[in-house]
């Protein structure tokens, strides 16, 4: 499954990685995500509200959140893991039966 990492530091974070620089902090995140069994496809620092996007591909919703949890349990990040679909997917989820009923639009 294909995940859109999203991270924002800590002021913690921050200094980190002002002192180890980005080149060590991706290493450090393709570790990361390579010893879970993952693959890193891009990973990215930007400047603004979040400080890190990663394209990664993982086994599945419960490797992301323990990647996510392990982040945030550091203290030194937010991390946002957002799951990517194909279009495929999005075909096959059109096609499923689903009824649903809006607010106020009861029968």
């Amino acid at each position: 499954m294909m995940f859109l990492a999203i991270a924002t530091y800590t002021t913690q974070g921050v200094s980190g990685l002002g002192t180890e620089g980005g080149t060590r902090r991706a290493e450090v995140v393709r570790a990361l995500i390579e010893n879970s069994g993952g693959r890193v496809e891009s990973l990215y620092f930007s400047f603004g509200k979040h400080d890190v996007y990663v394209l990664c591909d993982l086994r599945d919703n419960v490797v992301a959140a323990a990647l996510s949890l392990a982040v945030r349990a550091a203290g030194v990040g937010e991390t946002i893991m957002v799951p990517l679909l194909t279009p495929e997917d999005i075909d096959e989820a059109a096609k499923l039966p689903v009824t649903y009923e809006a607010p106020g639009r009861a029968g």
